[in-house]
């Protein structure tokens, strides 16, 4: 599976060598994609992602003299350019203010060589990427900070599902990815991509994190689901 043409150049920003080196390696393997520049710290993130306009940066948080979250925050005010963050399992404190300073996803570190070319596609395509461990964490996350009990608006919105929609949401809300999904309901990844889009579109949710919250909140993990 070949990237989207559209995914042409990649900066990379993270303190650790070895990190960089890994990921330029996988990017290497990905038809079309480009590593343009590679930034040791938050200030350097910044004004390479500034002078070189590439389509995605891959964003470290936990980097010296600037973190990833300001030079987030920066780079995002500057330009148009897709961040993801490369993170780890002890990150999901930064998760909110994340999303919150505009960025288009995150990818695990453990999980770079198979989670990067799908989350380069999703993010070149305007849509986000969250990887399914990154997914439970926000929504554990989410929860915490907003312990509403579900109203009338929520539990209407989920009477439009199907039975097979609220099959693969409550799969979703658990933080399964999609082929994961596709495995425990016996159907094709494809026809997976095809119920999560209309999920997305039926709850107005912008992103798959937004589905798995109200999941929660209307308590249907908690019914056993299909």
């Amino acid at each position: 599976m070949s990237a989207d043409p559209a995914v042409r150049r990649v900066m990379i920003a993270d303190d650790d060598e070895l990190t960089r080196g890994g990921i330029r390696l996988i990017l290497g393997g990905i038809p079309g994609v480009e590593v343009v520049a590679e930034a040791r710290d938050g200030v350097e993130a910044r004004d390479l992602a500034i002078r070189h306009r590439p389509d995605v940066v891959l964003l470290d948080i936990k980097m010296p003299h600037m973190d990833g979250l300001a030079a987030l925050r920066e780079i995002c005010r500057s330009s148009s350019v897709a961040v993801l963050i490369l993170t780890t399992f002890g990150d999901e404190h930064y998760i909110d203010e994340a999303l919150a300073s505009g960025a288009a996803g995150f990818v695990l570190k453990s999980s770079a060589a198979d989670e990067l070319e799908p989350a380069l596609r999703a993010v070149t395509a305007g849509e986000m990427f969250l990887s399914p461990p990154v997914t439970r964490q926000a929504v554990t996350q989410l929860r915490q900070l907003r312990p509403t009990p579900p109203g009338d608006d929520v539990m209407a919105l989920l009477e439009q599902l199907s039975s097979r929609e609220r099959d693969v949401l409550e799969l979703l809300a658990q933080g399964l990815s999609n082929t994961a999904i596709s495995e425990r309901l016996v159907i094709s990844e494809s026809t997976v991509k095809t119920h999560v889009s209309r999920i997305l579109q039926k709850l107005s949710c912008e992103n798959r994190v937004q589905a798995a919250l109200l999941a929660h909140r209307a308590g249907l993990l908690d019914q056993g689901g299909g």
